[in-house]
């Protein structure tokens, strides 16, 4: 029984969620078959405590007090009807939780009644309820749609030939949705394309591309903002097209559910990231700007939490800019918004990467000689940071260490790409080359570079190229 859907299911509810599931199942509305209530019970029991029970179908059965003998074919009719009716709920919960469907819904239910008394203030309500919503996403649209719809088949327009009615409404809000979600679409379609080779047919979409570049719908938020993310993604020399992103992020960023906005904002981003790894080094106060937007903005916040991943990132290109100090300040501030079974490790990293940047190499060996992460990537991160430091402050004995113990991790990791792998093992056999040569060995170093330079591949290339340089 734990590993059936149902159970799966129920595991995936607090205790809260669970209370309400049981006032559903306990309506005689929705269910009349109190067998079910009894078998939730049971089964919410069990989820709750720590299981060490005999759950197997025939126990339930007795626990039941259904008559014997167990019979098969009707205890699957028990469990599916209850997951059926679980499954209801589900909806149900996101029913309730939109007013603008259920207001829609209701001009469909009064339409169909005749209810004529009740046009009016319906259909108010509805439109109401729609504008009052804070997001202008493509969804906003579709809702709009769907209102002015229902009021149309409501209204009887089809045989009212010579009235206005409201199909002008209806097609814009068609028209903005469809738009939005192609361009929406479409552009994760390119990004994806910068990381895998995969084809899709998307129809249209040159003639929505040309109807686009010829109409203006700077006043349609997920038009505007989708557009201009596909101008980016598909023209990513012409620098414009992401500050205008840019304009419209600070212009509409909160007009987007948090999740979606956030996705928007990587766009940005990833668009920076891009143009940094071309050499536009300038894209670097870009990429800084707009992580600080969505810190000021709390976008970045899923749940009220900050992804450790996330919180490493913005720390790296605070300190790339050299704003020591914001680094330190938001280590301090945002760490309490990491998951706790990542924060220590998080706070920790981050600091010695702090230190590293600030030249406190004492400090980074402190933060990190110690420390073993638990993520492959954080753990990899904060052996290069020590493997830099012990070079930097000519700890050659723990840095030969290092060398073995780092290879030897390496090879043990088997969710690293091999291409990575290499990255690293280069990185490691080139410093430990670099070690042993003599500053002003003009020879031997014109030969480390020629043979980095062949292997292309190799971890931290602009630092072991500027110890080279100094080495000259």
């Amino acid at each position: 029984m734990r590993n059936t859907k149902l159970y799966s299911i129920l595991e995936h509810f607090d205790k809260y969620e669970q209370n309400r599931l049981r006032k559903y199942l306990q309506s005689p509305y929705f269910n009349k078959n109190q067998t079910l209530v009894a078998l939730f019970e049971l089964l919410a029991t069990d989820v709750n405590s720590e299981k060490n029970k005999d759950f197997e179908r025939e126990n339930v059965w007795k626990l039941l007090m259904l008559p014997p003998p167990y019979d098969d074919v009707r205890f699957r009719k028990y469990y599916s009807d209850l997951l059926k009716l679980v499954e209801g709920f589900l909806c149900q919960q996101i029913y309730e939780s939109n007013p603008v469907q259920q207001a829609s819904d209701l001009i469909l239910a009064v339409g169909k009644k005749k209810m004529e008394k009740l046009y009016n203030s319906t259909m108010k309500t509805a439109r109401r309820l729609s504008q009052d919503q804070p997001f202008r996403h493509a969804q906003h649209h579709l809702q709009q749609y769907l209102i002015e719809l229902n009021y149309y088949y409501m209204m009887e327009y089809e045989t009212k030939r010579g009235e206005r009615t409201n199909v002008e409404e209806i097609a814009n809000n068609l028209d903005a949705f469809y738009l939005a979600e192609k361009l929406r679409i479409y552009s994760s379609v390119l990004t994806q394309q910068h990381f895998v080779s995969q084809e899709y047919k998307v129809k249209l979409i040159d003639e929505i591309v040309e109807h686009l570049r010829h109409n203006d719908y700077r006043d349609t938020p997920s038009v505007a903002v989708y557009f201009q993310i596909f101008r980016t993604v598909s023209e990513q020399d012409k620098f414009e097209h992401y500050f205008k992103l840019k304009e419209l992020l600070d212009q509409y960023g909160l007009m987007f559910p948090k999740d979606e906005a956030l996705t928007i904002y990587y766009s940005a981003i990833n668009y920076c990231i891009r143009q940094i790894n071309h050499g536009n080094l300038q894209f670097n106060e870009e990429l800084f700007d707009l992580y600080n937007d969505l810190i000021n903005k709390e976008i970045i916040f899923v749940n009220d939490e900050l992804s450790p991943w996330t919180f490493r990132n913005i720390v790296v290109i605070a300190n790339r800019l050299g704003r020591y100090d914001w680094t330190e300040n938001f280590i301090m501030t945002y760490s309490r918004k990491i998951p706790e079974a990542y924060r220590e490790n998080a706070v920790t990293y981050n600091l010695a990467q702090l230190y590293f940047y600030q030249k406190k190499y004492d400090k980074v060996i402190e933060q990190l000689r110690n420390v073993e992460y638990e993520d492959v990537s954080y753990n990899l991160n904060s052996k290069i940071m020590l493997l830099t430091t012990y070079y930097e402050t000519d700890e050659l004995e723990p840095l030969y260490s290092l060398f073995d113990s780092l290879r030897t991790y390496i090879n043990r990791q088997n969710n690293i790409p091999k291409d990575r792998k290499e990255n690293y093992k280069n990185l490691i056999k080139f410093t430990k080359k670099l070690t042993r040569i003599m500053p002003g060995d003009d020879k031997a170093l014109q030969k480390l570079k020629e043979e980095i330079a062949t292997t292309g591949n190799v971890a931290s290339l602009n630092w072991l190229q500027e110890k080279i340089e100094e080495l000259s």
